[in-house]
């Protein structure tokens, strides 16, 4: 009953003054005694604190804990760098790379990049460096332009001399294929007629005392002129540019044609063919020696074959014991003239047939 009535007198007080503070509301400011005031902290609960805020015990100990993890390995991380940084192996090894670097940037010196000596003494400039690239380029033309004319030279030469290559080539090959019969060979029958011939010609600058014996004597004798071995200095030679030689054939012969031959002045020694006979004259012989037949006169030019054939004029045909080449000049050559081949076409007869044909003639020409 007690407390009833405490509780209802406890809240009789607050209902009073809360009706005491609207009724200030309404009639205006309220004017508050001392005494008032007193009685309003008495009903204050002084006894009461003020809540205090509280954190979490778990949140604080989960950063400690991060931050000492942290902390932990920034110096572990600050201790295994100085180390290493302290220890003899980085040395060594930072000494190793360094070496490596120097050895190869000395290699690339001496062999990549080309000597000093090589470069230019001077600068150029870019107007300069143009100028000399025109006048190499100018200079490249006029070798080209020189080389196109040597060519141009070159091919004309070969042009106009081909055929005439051509031609001695062939000569060469077929040089002993006249393709007629040859009576003035001394395999067959032939012979020089010795009286009636030319002497030989003898250089008293060189007429050596050996030379007087026959097996030292380097003097070619008349018969040469029916062998075919036709090699320079391999001729018969008679004194000055005028001469003959008389040749007795195996039998009674009807000449058609007179071969003479001389090496070509390319492969002469004296460097020309200034020896060898220009204009001659063919006669034939009769038995008697006397009988004369005019047959013809020729020339022979150096500049052509070194094989020339020549057509006799022996119409009605005779037949001839005997023929004489009458050398009549020669090519210049001031001491001597060279015989080196003479061959003799014509057709072969007996003795009766011989008479008969000269009988025809009507006595010698």
């Amino acid at each position: 009953m007690c407390r009833k009535l405490s509780a209802e007198a406890g809240t009789s007080e607050p209902q009073g003054a809360d009706r005491l503070w609207r009724g200030n509301q309404l009639a205006g400011p309220p004017v508050v005694s001392e005494e008032q005031q007193l009685n309003l902290l008495s009903t204050l609960d002084l006894g009461q604190e003020m809540p205090t805020p509280r954190v979490s015990k778990s949140f604080l100990s989960l950063l400690f804990q991060v931050l000492s993890v942290l902390l932990s390995l920034v110096g572990d991380a600050l201790v295994s760098v100085y180390r290493e940084v302290c220890s003899v192996r980085f040395l060594f090894t930072a000494v190793s790379l360094l070496s490596i670097f120097l050895a190869a940037l000395w290699w690339g010196l001496l062999y990549l990049i080309p000597p000093l000596e090589n470069e230019p003494k001077e600068m150029l400039t870019l107007s300069e460096y143009h100028e000399r690239v025109r006048s190499q380029g100018q200079q490249l033309q006029q070798l080209q332009a020189e080389l196109d004319k040597l060519n141009k030279e070159v091919s004309s030469v070969r042009a106009v001399h081909s055929e005439r290559v051509a031609k001695l080539v062939f000569q060469r090959l077929n040089e002993d294929f006249v393709r007629k019969p040859d009576y003035a060979l001394s395999s067959v029958g032939a012979s020089i007629d010795l009286e009636k011939t030319s002497h030989d010609y003898e250089d008293t600058n060189t007429a050596y005392f050996w030379n007087r014996f026959s097996f030292w004597n380097y003097a070619r004798p008349p018969s040469v002129i029916l062998e075919p071995d036709v090699f320079p200095g391999n001729c018969w030679a008679f004194e000055g540019d005028q001469g003959q030689v008389v040749i007795r054939l195996p039998g009674r012969v009807q000449l058609s044609d007179i071969t003479l031959q001389h090496p070509p002045p390319s492969v002469a020694h004296t460097g020309g063919a200034n020896s060898a006979p220009r204009d001659f004259a063919v006669f034939g012989l009769q038995a008697d020696d006397e009988t004369e037949v005019f047959l013809g006169k020729f020339t022979f030019d150096v500049q052509k074959s070194e094989i020339q054939t020549f057509h006799l004029q022996n119409d009605p045909p005779s037949a001839f014991p005997k023929v004489k080449i009458q050398i009549l000049s020669n090519w210049g050559h001031p001491r001597f003239t060279c015989l080196y081949r003479v061959r003799a076409h014509g057709v072969r007869t007996s003795e009766g047939e011989g008479d008969r044909a000269t009988g025809a003639t009507g006595g010698p020409h």
